[in-house]
């Protein structure tokens, strides 16, 4: 009789525990569960135009950026911090003039842009410019530059600006 006792001390013992692990661990009839799943997707469809994921944010970011006119080479998107994206241009025609040209093609995309820095450069010189700009909260580091009829344009953006908007300059 001991045994059947300590048997059915033991089993008593066990089905507490898996009934509070089955407690612990969120499992409830499957009726719960479904209206569960639902709201969840429901708050998660509510939260996904202010969620964005990596691919997603580089795709959106790199449509806003225009391609230069006469651009030769075209190398991007890369991944930078702060879910930005990095493209570079290689241009066929003179520093000034691409950069000018380029900063219109910004604004007609919808870019408020300011100028930071720009350098002539007279006929068969170098020269270029860097900007910066906001396109809705995106955040934008445009800096070109080059000699003769070569320019190099490296383009930065990011879904908002960066605490260190820093824009490398990619392959010359």
């Amino acid at each position: 009789m001991a045994r059947v006792r300590n048997f059915s001390t033991m089993t008593a013992a066990a089905v507490a525990l898996v009934t509070v692990g089955i407690v612990a661990s969120g499992c409830s009839p499957t009726k719960e569960a479904a209206s569960t799943a639902t709201a969840t997707t429901e708050a998660s469809a509510e939260k996904a135009p202010a969620t964005t994921t990596h691919a997603a944010a580089s795709t959106d970011l790199k449509s806003l950026v225009p391609t230069p006119a006469n651009t030769a080479v075209t190398n991007g998107p890369d991944a930078i911090p702060n879910d930005g994206v990095h493209l570079h241009f290689q241009v066929n025609g003179a520093p000034a003039a691409v950069m000018d040209a380029f900063k219109a093609d910004l604004k007609s995309k919808g870019w408020d842009v300011t100028t930071i820095v720009t350098s002539g450069g007279g006929a068969g010189g170098g020269g270029g410019a860097t900007y910066t700009g906001t396109n809705g909260d995106a955040y934008g580091v445009f800096d070109g530059g080059g000699y003769d009829t070569k320019t190099f344009v490296d383009v930065c953006t990011w879904p908002t600006k960066p605490a260190d908007p820093n824009c490398t300059r990619g392959d010359r």
